[in-house]
């Protein structure tokens, strides 16, 4: 546990260097320059960290609990910052507003009671970004997962973060002694500063910011919150399965892993009688295969032929396969589009729609696709990441079957496995949010913004680029006008998930390769053959279609 607080603590001071953390930096500045007291700096920070901690753990839950939406916040925040700016630009308004909180504002300088709760009152500004420490620590809090632990991680964190900002606050009183005597002009300048930080979180210029000086926080976090021993870490805090990740068949008999967790928090039921739940107990008796997939992932619709052959080969002998499907989009979330789906992809095995991760965190899983052998006692025996494998995953099905008394067909299914076996292009995505900065080339992205974009020349191998009028959002590319693609790809297919209505036409080394027609949320198929190619894709996009990832095969 000591080596995680360390590595909270580190996360905090990374998130305190970051450009998300510059809103709170006037507000400490002007909260030490109203007083001459020395400890006044230390209690507004002390302040700060009991706030964040206590109302970061506490914010998660209420929010769950109360289903209010995930940028309330950040909300709440840019309009503190705004009421925060007016009462120093306007002191007859700051009047007005502190009379009913004169002991929290109007104490005398050297009352550290009066720094402490003005350090408090700053937690709800301080919404830091969120990286795998912070993350944890919500999904803790929204699951009602608080222990002892959790809330040392998170003070661990604020300590960290609040480091840099005492010295911001003790710099600032320094600076502010030479100051004094133009004390209203000071304040008021303070509130314009205020003024512009909030505006620019509104039009989120503090993300456009972040990303024009973004490489340095995410190296400095890919050698402290991404490292494996990090990751091991957090992934036990939130209670990781390791147990299920060790799954391997040895000897003549498969290992017992302990209990399967039973499915949770699914709002939706397919392919069951009347659209009714099942649960692990009411499925006692048979060999159960839990498979988590999502319907826009390519290695997951990779697998669903051996699923098909496999439930129509050994349903009748007392297999059943349940699809947990826990979204990666926003669109994979809504129910029509899951219905629609499972038809044409032909799942007719039930599916439970996990689009809260209930199922998925109870399982510590991190994968799509993720399978969970479970035998008829209701224990996991087997658990098999990512493709591939498939002659052992049928062995095991066979042989839980045959635990089970059950007499199996002499004959496998025999479906040829096409997982790829040459090294292609990785999984590209296409929002700001997981847009790989190794891989992207060309104008700088702007997020949630309509602009111009422009090729580069020439363009690396795996790399990608924008040409023509684009809005950048979290999880796609939106075309606007004149939009084109360029991907620089090695791999024998490409697929990529479209959505919206109209037409993508593609170009294969600048010569036509036919277009697609787009009339859903869905995985389209761009290419697809026995040949190997190194080339540099096209798309030409009609506007209105939006654009969230590739794969490649």
């Amino acid at each position: 546990m000591l080596v995680l607080l360390g590595i909270g603590f580190v996360a905090g001071v990374i998130t305190a260097v970051s450009p998300c953390i510059l809103p709170v930096l006037p507000i400490v500045l002007a909260g030490a320059a109203s007083s001459e007291s020395r400890r006044r700096p230390f209690a507004i920070v002390a302040g700060l960290v009991a706030s964040f901690t206590a109302f970061t753990l506490a914010a998660a839950s209420l929010l769950s609990a109360l289903g209010l939406p995930q940028d309330l916040l950040r909300n709440v925040a840019i309009g503190l910052l705004f009421v925060l700016a007016a009462t120093l630009v306007f002191p007859r308004l700051a009047i007005l507003l502190e009379r009913p909180f004169a002991s929290l504002s109007r104490r005398r300088g050297g009352d550290l009671g009066g720094g402490f709760l003005l350090g408090a009152s700053l937690g709800l500004v301080f919404v830091p970004c969120a990286g795998p420490v912070l993350a944890t620590v919500t999904v803790l809090g929204a699951q009602h997962r608080v222990g002892l632990n959790t809330v040392l991680l998170t003070l661990a964190y604020a300590v960290g973060a609040a480091i840099p900002m005492l010295l911001v606050a003790l710099g600032g009183q320094r600076a502010s002694r030479r100051l004094r005597a133009g004390g209203p002009a000071f304040r008021r300048v303070m509130g314009v500063v205020l003024a512009a930080a909030a505006i620019a979180i509104v039009f989120n210029l503090d993300r456009s910011l972040q990303i024009h000086l973004g490489g340095y926080t995410n190296a400095l976090q890919k050698h402290v919150e991404l490292t494996k021993g990090a990751q091991k870490r957090l992934r036990e805090l939130r209670g990781g399965g390791s147990a299920f990740a060790a799954a391997t068949a040895t000897g003549s008999r498969l290992p017992d892993l302990g209990r399967a967790p039973d499915f949770r928090g699914i709002s939706h039921w397919l392919n069951t009688p009347g659209d009714r739940p099942l649960t692990l107990a009411g499925l006692k008796g048979k060999v159960v295969l839990v498979d988590f997939w999502t319907y826009s992932c390519i290695n997951c619709i990779r697998t669903l032929p051996h699923l098909r052959a496999w439930y129509a080969a050994y349903r009748k002998d007392g297999l059943e396969i349940v699809g947990v499907h826990t979204p990666e989009f926003a669109f994979e979330h809504v129910l029509g589009n899951v219905r629609q789906a499972t038809g044409d992809l032909h799942v007719s095995w039930p599916v439970g729609l996990d689009n809260d991760y209930k199922t998925w965190n109870a399982y510590s899983n991190e994968y799509w696709p993720a399978e969970y052998f479970i035998d008829r006692f209701g224990h996991v025996r087997r658990a098999h990441f990512g493709e591939g494998e498939y002659g052992q995953s049928e062995r095991t099905i066979r042989r839980l079957l045959a635990e089970n008394g059950a007499s199996v067909p002499k004959r496998t299914t025999g479906v040829a496995d096409a997982t790829p076996t040459e090294i292609v292009t990785p999984e590209s995505y296409l929002g700001y949010a997981r847009l790989d900065s190794s891989r992207y080339v060309g104008t700088v992205v702007r997020p949630n913004v309509v602009r111009a974009y422009a090729f580069p020349r020439p363009l690396p191998q795996n790399a990608l680029s924008y040409s023509g009028i684009w809005k950048i959002g979290d999880q796609r590319a939106l075309a606007v006008s004149g939009s084109r693609l360029r991907l620089h790809f090695h791999a024998r297919d490409v697929y990529v998930v479209l959505g919206g209505h109209g037409e993508v036409q593609t170009l294969i080394d600048g010569k036509d390769a036919g277009s697609v027609r787009v009339d859903a949320d869905r995985l389209y198929t761009l290419l697809s053959g026995r040949r190997l190619h190194d080339a540099v894709l096209e798309l030409r996009f009609s506007p209105g279609v939006n654009a969230y990832a590739f794969t490649f095969g």
